[in-house]
C-alpha cells in the first residue's frame, strides 16, 4: 500500500487519522469502528468540517454527519434556554419622564405639535387619538 499525503493537516486531525489507521492495522474484518474512535472523528469534524473529516479518516460521509447531528442534538437540548418573550418595563410611579415633541400630520394637511415634559404613556395616547377622532 502506498503512503498517503498528510502535508498541510492540522495536527490534531493527523493525530486522528494515525489512531484509525493503527485500528486499521490491527483490527480483524468486520469489527466495527469502536465508539472512542467514532468520538474523536466527531469531535475533529466539529472543528474541521463533515466532508475533510470523513476524507482524511476514510469513514462514511453519512454516518459521521449522523453522529454530529446526535451529538449536537444533545448538547443543545442540555443547554436550551427558555424562548424570551416580550416583557414590558413599566416606569416606576412618581418618576418624571423625558421631554418629548410630538409632530402629528393626517392626510388632509392638519398639523399639531406638541411638547411634552413628564408626562405618562396613557396620557400622550389619549391625546393622539383624541386628535385623530376630531378629524373630519
Amino acid at each position: 500500500m502506498g503512503t498517503r499525503k498528510t502535508g498541510g493537516l492540522p495536527a490534531r486531525l493527523d493525530n486522528v487519522r494515525r489512531r484509525f489507521e493503527r485500528w486499521r492495522q490491527g483490527r480483524e474484518p468486520g469489527t466495527r469502528i469502536p465508539e472512542r474512535l467514532w468520538s474523536a472523528a466527531v469531535k475533529a469534524a466539529s472543528r474541521y468540517g463533515i466532508s475533510r473529516t470523513a476524507t482524511v479518516l476514510r469513514i462514511d460521509y453519512y454516518s459521521l454527519k449522523s453522529r454530529l447531528e446526535e451529538e449536537s442534538g444533545s448538547c443543545a437540548a442540555s443547554e436550551a434556554t427558555p424562548e424570551v418573550a416580550f416583557v414590558e418595563l413599566a416606569a416606576p410611579a412618581g418618576i418624571a419622564s423625558g421631554h418629548c415633541v410630538l409632530e402629528l400630520q393626517d392626510a388632509a394637511g392638519s398639523k399639531m405639535r406638541v411638547e411634552l415634559s413628564g408626562f405618562e404613556a396613557p396620557d400622550l395616547a389619549a391625546l393622539t387619538r383624541s386628535f385623530r377622532e376630531d378629524q373630519p
